[in-house]
């Protein structure tokens, strides 16, 4: 299963929901990726594929400084799961994939 191209998510914390773009590739079986997002564009980090189940890392600091820890599950082009932020409680994520690697925007 491949889950290369560009992701709109949606994650609902306590302070509203957050608006994300993740743009995901594969390069000699490789799995990298970045997210943008409030401004800033970071990269993800320990990103792994496990049949349907997709985990990463990554770090923001806006609006607040947080390292965000994602397990979703994807199912064609949409995914869900969560987020968490160390402590907090887990944050709902869903999204939906824009375009696939070859696919025109």
């Amino acid at each position: 299963m491949s889950v290369e191209g560009t992701w709109n998510l949606s994650v609902s914390t306590p302070i509203g929901t957050v608006k994300a773009v993740v743009e995901l590739r594969e390069r000699d079986a490789v799995l990298t990726g970045v997210a943008h997002g409030a401004g800033e564009e970071v990269p993800l980090h320990d990103l792994a594929l496990d049949g349907d189940r997709l985990t990463w890392k990554q770090s923001v600091t806006k609006p607040v400084r947080l390292n965000l820890a994602f397990d979703v599950t994807v199912d064609g082009d949409t995914l869900r799961g969560t987020s968490r932020a160390g402590r907090l409680p887990a944050s709902k994520v869903t999204g939906e994939r824009r375009t696939a690697p070859g696919d025109r925007a």
